[in-house]
């Protein structure tokens, strides 16, 4: 029974990215550098396009791509916003890019909180757990299969494997 819930959300989690990515004109590797971007940025860890690169496994120019479309569609911008080093730049949602979001996903936001709220905080902390050791295993597993893809040679001129595009 949970293993068929978790099946059917992630499927129609997938269908609901989709949609967005097609209605915003998005590739499948800008949608997942903005919920990279969207979820630092609100654990309060945002990100640079070094450490988005590794999240997702692109190369540098790869990387680059994502961000500047990403940039040039008004849902992210780059911010000089480190405390003590002024050459660190973080990826950074603009207001428009939270609009954007918020239009598209508040009455799904609206429904998550309103079924949060049928539970109680020990509840919470017990699927929290079970959330997280999901999340966790499921993320093993794709390094895993990423780990067993063969190695694209290096492109010219780099110390750097060419990756998959972007």
């Amino acid at each position: 029974m949970i293993i068929d819930a978790l099946r059917r959300y992630g499927t129609d989690s997938g269908r609901i990215g989709h949609a967005f990515a097609e209605l915003h004109r998005l590739q499948a590797a800008d949608l997942r550098a903005l919920v990279a971007i969207m979820s630092a940025e609100g654990n309060g860890t945002p990100l640079t396009a070094g450490q988005l690169r590794e999240q997702l496994s692109l190369s540098s120019g790869g990387a680059s791509l994502v961000i500047d479309r990403l940039e040039q569609a008004g849902h992210i911008r780059r911010a000089r916003d480190h405390p003590a080093d002024n050459r660190v730049v973080h990826l950074r949602y603009t207001d428009q890019g939270k609009a954007t979001g918020l239009a598209f996903f508040g009455s799904l936001g609206d429904r998550v909180h309103a079924i949060l709220d049928g539970f109680t905080d020990e509840e919470l902390q017990v699927i929290t757990r079970f959330i997280t050791a999901m999340a966790d295993s499921a993320r093993q597993h794709v390094q895993e299969l990423e780990d067993r893809l063969p190695r694209i040679p290096e492109s010219p001129g780099t110390n750097q494997p060419r990756s998959r595009p972007a």
